[in-house]
């Protein structure tokens, strides 16, 4: 009877110290994320306007060349023409790089925070949850919202 209690009490310690060890699984829907962060959502906007202008730049510029009379004037305008839509592009690559690599520092600092405040051991994208974890992609977005 006395190594029955002894064992029911060390199994007792074994299970609630390996639940206070472990904190869990989190996971997040980045999608989800983004799209309930202001800050994301304004990057998008600028971003679709920024191709907007290039979309309205080639259709100007289809409607100067047909303007234009000799084979010479169509080259190079041609080339001028290459050349402006290239930069306009690099700068709209660009652009979408900054606004990405800054919208992803603050959604993973955001989930940093999540991760501590929710003793979690780690956060992981959704997709690769069967079953089990914890959603934190509101506690994110809250997080997101709440800081300037």
């Amino acid at each position: 009877m006395k190594n029955l209690k002894l064992a029911a009490l060390t199994m007792g310690v074994i299970l609630l110290g390996s639940q206070a060890l472990a904190g869990g699984v989190g996971y997040i829907n980045y999608q989800k994320v983004q799209n309930g962060y202001p800050l994301a959502q304004s990057a998008i906007k600028e971003i679709d306007s920024k191709s907007l202008e290039i979309q309205q730049f080639m259709v100007d510029k289809e409607k100067q060349y047909k303007a234009l009379s000799t084979p010479v004037q169509k080259q190079n305008f041609e080339e001028t023409t290459s050349r402006e839509l290239k930069a306009k592009e690099d700068a709209l690559i660009k652009l979408r790089a900054q606004k990405e690599e800054l919208i992803f520092n603050k959604i993973q600092a955001a989930a940093k925070q999540v991760l501590v405040e929710q003793k979690l051991d780690a956060i992981v994208d959704y997709r690769v949850i069967f079953v089990g974890g914890v959603d934190i992609s509101d506690l994110v977005i809250q997080k997101l919202k709440a800081t300037p």
